[in-house]
């Protein structure tokens, strides 16, 4: 059965909600319009729905020209252009500390009135580079994680879903690529470089898992706190030579090495 692209996302603020889209251009940083914008405390540090899980109830769409029209549940919506005159600021991801341009006073006291805690909004700019920690000296990323592509495959949630009491959808994982079509569940295990239509891509890493995979994708609300890392574990779907912390692992970090378009049905080949 030949492989293809069943689904592409994108997350245009991180930990907000994200749009299935049916193409999307492949730049440096992943997907075109992939977590560029991020929500902090008023001290720079980031947040997600790990500890706001209420940060679901919102979505951002991006809108000509780079912006974006953030929207909230209650009906309320908000459109925040590019802050690029904005001063500079040093905010933090995880242990990165990225200089990145303020978005304003409205969208921080919109975004803090509904989530009831004072918070930024922040814009990475096209000319600063964050680094990928494992990657090549000129790869960069924006504020997701860690890495600028998340590559899930339906086999593999299949076979999670063979072992949950309650199956859950591949959203959960917040993926920006799924692959249908593989030989068998995990055979991405074995991946080290594809070929998604016209763009090649680096398969680098296993993505360790967290608790926002136990939250329900529109509502933030946590369904069950075991699942799906317990069974994860279980099913011995956990870092490798992590024997003690047993993180769990689902889906594979990657890097595009090449600009493209890539769009749901393209063919995708494993080259190494």
């Amino acid at each position: 059965m030949t492989m293809r692209v069943a689904a592409i996302w994108r997350y245009p603020v991180k930990s907000l909600g994200g749009q299935e889209v049916p193409s999307a251009a492949i730049e440096a940083r992943g997907v075109a319009h992939d977590r560029r914008w991020m929500v902090t405390t008023p001290e720079g540090r980031f947040l997600t729905r790990r500890e706001l899980p209420a940060m679901a109830h919102f979505h951002a769409a991006p809108t000509i020209g780079a912006g974006i029209v953030l929207s909230h549940r209650d009906g309320t919506s908000l459109a925040v252009p590019v802050p690029d005159n904005a001063p500079l600021v040093r905010v933090r991801v995880w242990g990165d500390h990225v200089a990145a341009h303020d978005a304003g006073d409205p969208a921080a006291q919109w975004l803090s009135a509904l989530l009831g805690q004072a918070m930024r909004l922040v814009h990475l700019p096209d000319g600063v580079r964050r680094p990928v920690a494992d990657g090549e000296v000129t790869d960069h990323v924006s504020f997701a994680d860690g890495f600028p592509l998340l590559v899930t495959v339906t086999a593999s949630l299949d076979a999670l879903n063979r072992e949950l009491a309650s199956p859950i959808p591949m959203a959960r994982f917040r993926p920006n690529l799924v692959i249908e079509g593989a030989p068998g569940a995990f055979a991405e295990d074995g991946w080290q470089r594809l070929q998604i239509g016209h763009v090649s891509v680096r398969v680098v890493k296993p993505c360790t898992r967290c608790v926002i995979t136990t939250q329900d994708v529109d509502t933030g609300e946590v369904i069950d706190r075991l699942e799906p890392l317990r069974t994860l574990r279980a099913m011995g779907r956990v870092m490798p030579g992590d024997s003690k912390l047993r993180e769990p692992i689902f889906g594979r970090n990657a890097i595009p090495d090449g600009l493209g378009t890539i769009a749901v049905g393209d063919v995708v080949s494993v080259t190494a």
